[in-house]
């Protein structure tokens, strides 16, 4: 069966249990008529977004995991399969570039903390070039180590399998992205190394639009990490929160308003018991405190469809002194989506170009920005030229 058959048969069955015509689900969802019916006619050609499936169960009263039959994953663009193609060879291993000079694990650690320091700074021509290296490095160390330098050296490879997980998912390659993850697990060593890693594999399932298998993966994490919150260390906390966080985003999008509040309380207990953001050291290229918390409440909202709780909580968040930007731009995404919402387009712009100009390779991978900018487009009757260049950098047809 395809997706759009299975959607399309779901949607049908429950429209009609609820007692409602084609037009009251567009009119109630705000998806057009004719789009209902092509998917309930098996004639959509195309996949299925989870933002459209999310507001048809909002209306249907039922998880948004009990309409969609498939993964939201965009297909990687040909031109970043051929430039991370040295990335994944490296990965399985295969023969690259010879190993000179001597390593070691002073000298592997600094090569993570370049990579570290590229993931945070979106700098992700830098981290093209030197992740096929510094993986081969790591694979050699490995090799050449036993004891507890044997040890050391594979947990700094499992830090530089989950970059290099991280900037497959980012370009849409989550065959890979999988692959990463899983030999990361596998060398952590430690369980606050096993939970960053876990942390990317979550984050992976959500960016393909699996709800129900994220949901289910950080609950087991979640329910085996729990702290004493008397005791807890601020690495515990935000090992914890960070698992909450991902429950909170996957309920909320999969239509589970309770679950997805329960889990964000518990996280806002968890930040507040760290008093604020903190990279944890364990996850180098991740962050948890009061502000994200506020970031997330935000984003749950825009999938509630509640811009103006959403502007009102970005007004409050700050750029200034938060400790991962990459986490900041995406809470911005939020705030010119929810100004795009209430129709203030020229405010949504200024958004993207803020953030474009903070962090363009990072933005240019994000499907979020370009419905952002397709949905200002769409309610405008002439472009200017910092639309139409904002456009031609995000892909997009005019």
């Amino acid at each position: 069966m395809s997706e759009t058959s299975g959607i399309g048969e779901r949607i049908r069955d429950v429209r009609k249990r609820r007692g409602l015509t084609q037009r009251d689900l567009a009119k109630l969802s705000g998806v057009s008529l004719s789009y209902v019916r092509k998917l309930e006619q098996d004639a959509y050609d195309g996949d299925v977004r989870l933002e459209t499936a999310h507001k048809l169960a909002r209306v249907l009263e039922v998880p948004t995991s009990a309409l969609i039959v498939g993964p939201d994953a965009a297909r990687p663009e040909r031109d970043a399969v051929d430039r991370w193609a040295p990335a994944r060879r490296a990965l399985a291993g295969s023969p690259g570039t010879e190993v000179t000079g001597e390593l070691t694990l002073a000298g592997l650690e600094a090569g993570v903390r370049a990579a570290v320091s590229a993931v945070l700074g979106s700098r992700y021509a830098e981290l093209c070039l030197i992740l096929p290296d510094l993986l081969r490095d790591a694979d050699a160390l490995v090799a050449a180590s036993a004891g507890e330098a044997q040890r050391q050296a594979r947990q700094l490879r499992s830090r530089v399998r989950q970059v290099t997980a991280y900037m497959m998912g980012q370009t849409w390659q989550f065959d890979t992205a999988n692959e990463a993850i899983e030999l990361a697990i596998g060398d952590a060593g430690d369980e606050l190394t096993e939970m960053a890693a876990a942390d990317w594999k979550c984050w992976a399932l959500l960016r393909q639009g699996r709800l129900t298998e994220t949901a289910e993966l950080a609950s087991r994490w979640a329910d085996d990490t729990e702290p004493r919150m008397s005791a807890a260390t601020p690495a515990e906390l935000a090992a914890w929160g960070r698992f909450l966080i991902l429950i909170s985003t996957a309920a909320v999008r999969d239509n589970r308003p309770e679950e997805a509040d329960e889990a964000l309380r518990l996280a806002r207990m968890a930040a507040a018991g760290l008093g604020r953001d903190i990279i944890p050291k364990f996850n180098p290229w991740q962050v948890f405190g009061p502000a994200t918390v506020a970031m997330v409440a935000a984003e749950n909202a825009m999938i509630r469809d509640q811009p103006g709780v959403a502007l009102s909580i970005g007004s409050r968040v700050v750029r200034q002194g938060f400790p991962v930007p990459r986490n900041y731009h995406r809470h911005r995404l939020d705030v010119a989506s929810a100004h795009t919402a209430v129709r203030q387009y020229p405010e949504a712009v200024a958004v993207l170009q803020e953030i474009r100009a903070a962090a363009p390779e990072w933005l240019v991978q994000q499907r979020y920005a370009a419905d952002i900018l397709t949905r200002v487009i769409g309610h405008r009757r002439s472009l200017t030229a910092e639309v139409r260049d904002l456009a031609g950098f995000l892909h997009l047809p005019l």
